[in-house]
């Protein structure tokens, strides 16, 4: 990505959140837009309002620009915080989540950090690891108004870890060994797929498609005390010519749980 194509701007009634946007901008590299400005020539803007900080992004040759924004606490995510913390969901059991245990889970393609925080909800210790410095930003944001939260904050205090770097060095850390590697990389075009949800879209055109995702698949297996997790969508083929010890079904996708104790660490 070129980031000659992303700016920082913010909403022009506070002194304190143009501050807060230029240091957003120095930290990522990235040009600061004056509040007001016309941002036609970028294509991605990170705006930074009293909601939060939010990517406002321009489709294809669509003129009006879509926004990604990341919230644990409400819509989708707060659904599922509120009313969806069992163990016995699909995501809980592909992780190893069982009555009593709760694993150490490093999430390698934390993207939108959805299932992280869900998993951290069950009471699982998750480091979120996010290489792209954008989509890490967005993750901050909004850990930072979860650990605001009285229904959250624990949750992001005692259970989650982000990380902004390539996940190829996080797993070959020698201090590292999670019972579980979960991952869930960008999968390639499909004309009816989940991914051609709004934020999806986004995240494809900033970050593009994960095509070194059977490598890092690679080395999670030699790091996962336990297991692979992958998240592949329904009917796809596997990450690699490796089958999966057991699959999890969902309407639409499903999880390739790999037991490294089958023989899948080399």
């Amino acid at each position: 990505m070129d980031y000659q194509t992303i700016a920082v701007t913010c909403e022009n009634d506070s002194d304190r959140l143009e501050t807060k946007a230029k240091d957003i901008g120095v930290s990522l590299s990235l040009p600061f837009l004056e509040p007001g400005r016309d941002p036609g020539r970028f294509q991605f803007v990170l705006h930074l309002s009293t909601r939060g900080l939010e990517l406002k992004a321009r489709l294809g040759k669509e003129k009006k620009y879509s926004t990604c924004f990341i919230d644990f606490t409400h819509g989708t995510s707060g659904y599922r915080l509120h009313h969806n913390r069992t163990i016995h969901q699909p995501l809980a059991k592909a992780c190893g989540v069982v009555s009593g245990f709760r694993p150490d889970i490093i999430d390698v393609t934390a993207g939108l950090g959805g299932d992280a925080f869900v998993l951290a909800s069950l009471g699982c210790r998750v480091t979120l690891v996010e290489r792209s410095p954008i989509l890490g930003a967005l993750l901050a944001d909004g850990l930072e108004r979860a650990e605001k939260d009285k229904k959250s904050a624990d949750i992001v205090n005692k259970h989650l870890t982000l990380i902004v770097d390539h996940s190829f060095n996080q797993l070959r850390r020698s201090d590292l060994q999670p019972y579980t590697v979960y991952m869930d990389p960008m999968y390639p075009h499909r004309k009816k797929s989940a991914l051609n949800k709004l934020e999806m879209r986004i995240i494809r055109q900033l970050v593009g498609d994960d095509l070194d995702s059977p490598t890092l698949f690679q080395q999670a297996l030699q790091t996962a005390a336990n297991r692979v997790v992958v998240k592949r969508p329904k009917g796809a083929p596997t990450i690699d010519q490796n089958q999966p010890s057991h699959t999890i079904d969902m309407k639409n996708s499903r999880f390739d749980v790999y037991l490294v104790k089958h023989g899948f660490k080399r």
